[in-house]
């Protein structure tokens, strides 16, 4: 199956524990600390004509913990130390109990993302470090990768497409294997 002409392909990634280390409920940009190498990974799908877009839920933000100022000023910080900025930023600030269809592992940030940029779905990839990333990559219909850095060491039973260490690993092996072929876990 080849890609749908005039559509774009994604990398959609989770932030916490896949961009930038697990910081537990991060409010403080003195406490974002990005994975190593994860700059280079996300200019080299860019150059690729991969579209990246980070998919994030913030329940701190709905627990009272933080407020939508303080998760913007934790972007800023990890976009400085990426010297990154993706093509779009699309969060869930609802706590578990309130959650929308846009909370992984809803897909409306996905399908959000999906229609205002023209995304096949079909033909991009969701990396992320829990079971909800991969859960919502898999019903939106992308392929699915696992990292290990953050929760994803713990994570068990996801089934995602692939686990690998961290998210410059995820880049290669997006950029080496075909959409067209849906073969399983690596």
């Amino acid at each position: 199956m080849k890609p749908t002409a005039n559509k774009q392909r994604a990398v959609f990634w989770d932030r916490d524990g896949t961009l930038m280390h697990e910081a537990g409920y991060c409010s403080d940009p003195a406490n974002v600390q990005a994975i190593p190498d994860v700059a280079e990974a996300l200019t080299a799908l860019r150059t690729a004509g991969w579209l990246n877009i980070i998919i994030t839920n913030q329940s701190g933000i709905g627990r009272g913990y933080y407020t939508h100022e303080d998760y913007e000023a934790v972007n800023r910080e990890l976009f400085k130390q990426l010297d990154f900025i993706p093509d779009a930023v699309y969060y869930s600030p609802e706590a578990p109990e309130a959650a929308s269809p846009r909370r992984k592992p809803g897909i409306g940030m996905l399908e959000e993302a999906r229609d205002h940029f023209g995304i096949d779905l079909a033909q991009s990839w969701m990396v992320g470090d829990k079971p909800i990333d991969v859960a919502a990559g898999r019903t939106a219909g992308c392929r699915t990768i696992l990292v290990l850095t953050g929760y994803g060491a713990n994570a068990s039973d996801c089934n995602p497409d692939y686990t690998i260490a961290d998210a410059s690993q995820a880049a290669r092996i997006i950029l080496t294997h075909s959409i067209d072929n849906r073969t399983g876990a690596g």
